[in-house]
């Protein structure tokens, strides 16, 4: 299948689709859009029929709409309309029938792009980086759990059993029994991805009880942003098959660790190819050491892409797994920011705080916008950690609330992933922190009620 509009339409015919599936992820990282016949597909695309509201973008985690009026989603309520990306559509391989997928730009009825829709805001940076004859390379690392079905939300979560029928009480990372456990399942995640064109690699078990970690090989950056966003629905699908969810909440669990979402960095000189991490003597360049320096500097006000829940604050805690400062090192697992091992054409950054629960694209271009604030400010790291980083303050914000005024008072990242979309993500996650406020967690039932 090709890249061109025609293309698409060809491959949509000689594959007999019935239904494409029409997707725009939301701010919180949701699918949402239309499923639509073929037929009507086609004829929507050449008159921008493919239409939702603009305010799927004022939308929070739980569906609700952010109240009274916006500063950027236009009070009427206006329609958008979503362009699907050629390089996107795939087959969607749990279903019977055949059907497509496809990832879709949202624009405003002029043809403007909607500025403040993911997605768009990832292209913004790259071609910030486009515009300095740069181009990134990322290679992202996602972890989830496996766990038991779980119809009363009240209820804490269970391990999903595996082949043996037992439930795992421990700690069994990289444990080749304990992934073999659930082969049927990755199985099945391989088989689905495999026939959607997502590039996953290695698989390991993680540190926690039914925690799987799957690695994407390393390329575009939007490419690997959409591989990532359909790659968590088809892992929920395979997981469904097998009558267990697949979370990848950031913490789902009281007493194990939290998942990420790693972001491998590197970046090319658009015209040769060549890492400009590397000095042409193999040595770690000028560059790389900005690079961090940004990451270091701005990834505290970046955190509401990296960590966009309430939930994702309890996953960043002391020897978690997860860090909790923006200290670097080289092939240093305690720190925010590690600079594996590599050969100089592979020289990386690996960005570690993120969680598995943030939208791909806004991760994406919040580390990558952090990291060329830092090399067009030359920003200096400083030296990198030996051993062990916990033993160093938490500089990380420690909840929502605090990472969104990082964001807000941060004018240089502000500006690189566009005003608008700063002041609409604020607006959509003070609520959803409004909405968290108002539940009465079992902890305060159990410690509170009586004792105060």
């Amino acid at each position: 299948m090709g890249e061109t509009m025609s293309e698409m339409l060809d491959w949509l015919r000689d594959n007999r689709i019935d239904e494409v599936e029409c997707l725009v992820p939301d701010l919180s990282g949701i699918a949402r859009g239309k499923i639509v016949p073929t037929n009507r597909f086609i004829d929507a695309l050449e008159e921008r029929g493919l239409r939702i509201p603009e305010a799927v973008f004022l939308q929070t985690v739980t569906g609700d709409f952010v109240p009274g009026r916006s500063e950027i989603v236009h009070e009427s309520n206006r329609d958008i309309y979503m362009q699907p990306d050629p390089s996107s559509l795939r087959s969607v391989p749990w279903y019977a029938e055949p059907v497509a997928q496809a990832v879709c730009d949202a624009h405003f009825l002029n043809g403007d792009p909607v500025d403040f829709a993911p997605r768009q805001v990832l292209k913004r940076v790259l071609a910030a980086y486009a515009k300095r004859g740069l181009r990134p390379v990322v290679a992202p690392e996602l972890e989830f759990y496996l766990i038991n079905k779980n119809l009363d939300p009240d209820y804490p979560l269970e391990p999903a059993a595996g082949l043996s029928g037992r439930q795992e009480s421990g700690r069994q990372a990289y444990g080749i029994e304990a992934a073999n456990e659930f082969d049927p399942v990755i199985e099945d995640i391989y088989d689905f991805c495999e026939d959607s064109r997502i590039d996953i690699g290695t698989m390991a078990h993680e540190a926690g009880a039914a925690q799987i970690e799957i690695n994407f090989n390393h390329g575009d950056p939007l490419d690997l942003a959409d591989q990532v966003f359909l790659f968590k629905r088809t892992v929920r699908q395979a997981a469904l098959k097998h009558d267990m969810y697949a979370t990848f909440m950031a913490r789902p669990h009281q007493f194990q660790p939290g998942s990420s979402m790693h972001i491998h960095q590197s970046v090319l000189e658009a015209a040769t190819g060549r890492n400009i991490f590397a000095t042409h003597k193999g040595k770690t360049s000028r560059k790389l050491l900005n690079f961090i320096g940004g990451l270091q500097k701005y990834t505290p006000a970046a955190m509401p892409l990296l960590a966009p829940n309430v939930n994702s604050y309890r996953r960043i805690t002391p020897y978690s797994d997860a860090p909790i400062n923006t200290h670097w090192g080289r092939d240093n697992r305690t720190v925010g920011l590690r600079v594996p091992d590599a050969k100089p054409e592979a020289f990386r950054v690996e960005n570690r705080v993120g969680g598995a629960d943030a939208n791909p694209y806004l991760a994406m271009a919040g580390s990558l916008a952090c990291g060329l604030i830092g090399l067009k400010e030359k920003i200096d790291p400083g030296k990198p950690v030996e051993g062990d980083a916990y033993r160093f303050a938490f500089t990380l914000p420690r909840h929502l609330g605090e990472s969104l005024s990082k964001l807000n008072y941060s004018r240089p990242l502000r500006a690189l992933l566009g005003e608008r979309f700063v002041r609409l993500l604020t607006e959509v996650k003070n609520y959803e922190t409004d909405l968290y406020q108002q539940v009465i967690s079992s902890w305060e039932r159990e410690n509170l009620l009586l004792n105060v």
